[in-house]
């Protein structure tokens, strides 16, 4: 088991470097747009922004390459576009270069939530599936705590800090591509791939006890199922499809990413001072990373659906808070205090199970592609819903966009409640045999 977690760890830090990739700008933003004299609409659309169109690009195309070239290779690949992004932006003397190395560490970013909860899931154990892929997402929640706090200390340092704290990413991307260097690839792509004999070598260092020929048989009787161009939009794979959609789907219209981004704003708009909005933000980074480490260590104990069922109540009780809160112009600390619960209810349910779940209902040779699907549906939805935060802010209200929230969330509710598998301590092939068609009626009763 030590094994598995130290590369379980290594695979895993590439969310480390997603979060700090995704918050580090944050840093530089004011003093980007001072130097170079742009207009708001295009530092907000090219310099800012362009990374998260790299998110979304890697998204949608991150499957090509861990189909193709295997799991452990695009984590490389993924290791080294981060190491360009921070070096080629420090150095970067103009807008247009700098969109372009962010552009390129977003590739890394979308590329990463494909590449990552693949090979976890498929080198884990069932019973501690859940905790070893969600460790992804308690390293995202670190690294956006560590960019923040990097952030801070480079704040004064020489005479353009920007530079330092967009660059000093290339440190730990750099320790990111060798620890991945010495991981073993994927058994189960090996198998796709018809390297048996390296795939046995590697099922055996994973599990020495294990009943090694029945392992491989299990896993090559469903490569063996796959038929040549086969693809995730087939019938036969519908009910997988749609639960990645909405597991991806509702993630977003929770208005979590919205949240985020817009903490300060939403504090001050709630009567807070700057300062005090400023400071409640720090605050929610400390109570996202509590709580994900709660979600990891339950995960597998009550499994993926418990917490999603108390994510969800936890989800609709806060927005309907907040909600109330604004409608009723309640003062002080009553909205942070509301937005606390918010994100400790998204931190023990969606964030500790989103990116396990996907990884999980996709069938071997399918499972790239299913999670490309899930995590492109969650980036092009978390690049929508902000962009419209604070417009809705302005015409209609603060109460009404989270009332919006909180319905919503009883929708996600009724789907975990009505059609959510439990995906808890099966192995990967029982999963692909009961989501399939001729199970999809025990599916959506369980």
């Amino acid at each position: 088991m030590s094994k598995i977690f130290a590369w379980s760890i290594c695979a895993a830090l590439a969310g480390f470097l997603f979060g700090f990739d995704t918050v580090v700008i944050s840093g530089a933003d004011k003093q980007l747009q001072e130097l170079w004299g742009t207009s708001d609409a295009f530092h907000g659309s090219i310099v800012m922004a362009m990374a998260l169109w790299g998110t979304v690009v890697g998204a949608i195309f991150g499957g090509i390459p861990t189909n193709k070239f295997g799991r452990k290779n695009t984590l490389l690949i993924i290791g080294v576009l981060y190491l360009l992004s921070a070096l080629g932006s420090a150095f970067a003397n103009d807008p247009i270069t700098f969109a372009i190395f962010r552009f390129l560490g977003g590739l890394g970013v979308g590329a990463s939530t494909i590449a990552a909860p693949t090979y976890v899931s498929e080198i884990a154990p069932p019973k501690d599936r859940g905790r070893l892929v969600s460790l992804y997402q308690f390293n995202i929640v670190l690294g956006i705590l560590i960019a923040y706090l990097s952030n801070y200390l480079l704040r004064d340092t020489g005479a353009q800090p920007w530079r330092w704290m967009v660059g000093v990413e290339a440190i730990p991307a750099f320790i990111y591509i060798l620890f991945v260097i010495f991981i073993p690839r994927s058994p189960r792509w090996l198998i796709s791939k018809s390297r048996n004999e390296e795939a046995a070598k590697i099922l055996q260092d994973i599990n020495p006890a294990a009943d090694l020929e029945k392992r491989m048989t299990e896993i090559k009787k469903q490569s063996e199922n796959q038929i040549t161009g086969e693809n995730i939009f087939m019938k036969k794979y519908r009910f997988p499809l749609i639960l990645a959609f909405l597991v991806a789907f509702f993630n977003q219209l929770s208005g979590i990413n919205a949240f985020l981004y817009y903490a300060p704003r939403i504090f001050e708009s709630a009567g807070l001072e700057a300062n005090t909005a400023l400071l409640s933000s720090i605050g929610i980074g400390v109570v996202n990373l509590l709580f994900t480490l709660l979600g990891v260590f339950l995960i597998d104990k009550v499994g993926r659906k418990k917490l999603m069922f108390v994510g969800s109540i936890g989800y609709i009780i806060s927005l309907s808070l907040v909600a109330a809160a604004f409608f009723l112009n309640w003062g002080g600390l009553w909205v942070p205090i509301f937005l606390f619960l918010f994100i400790a209810a998204h931190a023990i349910g969606q964030g500790a199970v989103i990116w396990v779940f996907i990884s999980e209902i996709f069938p071997n040779h399918l499972r790239a592609s299913g999670q490309a699907f899930g995590s492109s549906t969650h980036w092009v939805l978390a690049a929508i819903v902000p962009s419209l935060v604070p417009v809705l802010f302005t015409t209609i209200g603060p109460g009404y966009v989270f009332a919006f929230f909180a319905f919503m969330m009883v929708l996600q509710l009724f789907f975990v409640i009505f059609m959510m598998p439990e995906t808890k301590g099966k192995t990967l092939e029982e999963l692909g045999e009961e989501l399939s068609p001729s199970n999809n009626k025990q599916a959506f009763q369980q």
